[in-house]
């Protein structure tokens, strides 16, 4: 019998992709297999077969495991199917989004946000903040900003949480910093003059709306493709996620300068 091609073994069966992924952590017994991907063991065992003709699986007793090259192939196999399950949760937004301010090694690791929602406000909302993130944000230590326009109620916001001992890092856009000298320069200097607070002015041009962050969430609007505002934003509290949110951060704070005074 002639073997298939080793990409038509896992991926032209779900069955034999998932049992696959299910044994990356280690072997698993029959029923557990059986279980996970409900299903019988008549239906299973033909692609278990598959998979061992091919030296990806082993049987020991009643338990299965990856080879050797069963391991290689997993490993390798888990970061592709993370990267296409962002891409085909996400590709509508970020296609029709402009993402020139996204790095290309943070787009490589595209697959860090496939658990992340996209949030579209409802029409009356669209100029809302987040208030689940903003409310999520009282609890925590620190919070980190970048905005290229300031919400009428941030703050007030930014305020209440100067209250609550957060340490909060603002970067702006040069165009943001000097329209807030000249029309909020009071709460500006109170803000500036906080131990808590840290402004940064950020010269280069950002094609973002806004990114927010907490300890645990984040945030991030986009612009439209032709620069215009979009109301829809990325939503996650999911930690491999927000990881890849606070290297965006950072990744504005290298290019950022330190704001001491008006």
């Amino acid at each position: 019998m002639k073997k298939k091609q080793l990409i038509d073994v896992i991926f032209a069966s779900e069955k034999r992709k998932y049992v696959l992924l299910m044994l990356k952590d280690g072997p698993q017994e029959m029923k557990k297999l059986l279980e996970e991907l409900d299903t019988n063991r008549p239906a299973l065992l033909p692609q278990i077969r598959i998979l061992e003709d091919h030296s990806l699986v082993y049987q020991s007793g009643d338990s299965y495991g990856l080879t050797t090259i069963g391991k290689i192939v997993v490993d390798e196999m888990k970061p592709f199917l993370d990267t296409i399950e962002a891409l085909n949760k996400h590709s509508n937004y970020l296609s029709s989004h402009n993402t020139e301010s996204i790095p290309d090694y943070l787009f490589e690791r595209i697959s860090e946000i496939r658990t992340c929602k996209i949030i579209e406000p409802s029409l009356v909302n669209t100029y809302e903040i987040n208030k689940d993130f903003f409310e999520k944000a009282k609890t925590s230590k620190s919070l980190r900003f970048v905005f290229t326009f300031l919400h009428p109620t941030f703050p007030e916001i930014l305020a209440n949480y100067l209250l609550m001992d957060i340490d909060i890092s603002i970067i702006l856009t040069q165009d943001l910093y000097d329209k807030i000298k000249n029309e909020l320069s009071d709460q500006f200097k109170k803000a500036l003059n906080c131990d808590r607070t840290k402004f940064y002015v950020y010269r280069k041009d950002i094609k973002i709306s806004s990114l927010s962050l907490s300890d645990e969430c984040f945030v991030l609007r986009l612009l439209f493709a032709n620069n215009e505002f979009s109301s829809k934003q990325i939503y996650c509290c999911h930690p491999e996620a927000y990881k890849w949110s606070r290297d965006l951060f950072d990744h504005f704070m290298s290019d950022a300068v330190r704001i001491t005074g008006l």
